[in-house]
């Protein structure tokens, strides 16, 4: 995708006034904040899907990713379905699962970036029936590595 901008349509629905278009915080973010478009309160054990007030669509043959902050996970406000995908036929509007790993309570405001988002190519992709060769270093998964 280098040197050629792709385009990602937004629109900003009219019942969420603080909706706001997804902004890099720095030039060199990888990804796009996402801001919340109204407040929002998490209480472990529940899930809330926070509006941002944004339909999005991108071009055919990508999907849009949607990430977590590592920010709010450090206090403890989680993504639940991360990383989420918004596929390229998505018209609804865009929330974000978040929940709260802590007793009590935490507050989203309107405007607080809530998640990230970036534009990623979807190449065709086929799945064949075969044999998988066993590779002896990298067997049983979840942390088989060591690391």
């Amino acid at each position: 995708m280098a040197g050629r901008t792709r385009i990602v349509a937004v629109e900003l629905l009219p019942d969420a006034p603080e909706a706001r278009l997804p902004a890099r915080a720095t030039e060199g973010s990888a990804c796009f904040d996402l801001a919340a478009a109204a407040g929002a309160l998490l209480v472990r054990g529940r899930i809330e899907l926070v509006r941002t007030g944004l339909k999005m669509r991108c071009p055919k043959g990508t999907f849009l990713e949607v990430r977590p902050r590592s920010g709010l996970a450090s206090r403890g406000v989680l993504m639940v379905n991360a990383p989420g995908t918004i596929d390229s036929d998505y018209s609804g509007e865009v929330r974000v699962p978040l929940t709260y790993l802590f007793d009590g309570r935490y507050r989203i405001q309107a405007g607080d970036r809530i998640a990230q988002v970036r534009l990623v190519g979807d190449g065709r992709t086929s799945f064949r029936r075969g044999r998988v060769r066993p590779v002896a270093s990298r067997q049983g998964g979840f942390g088989s590595t060591g690391r």
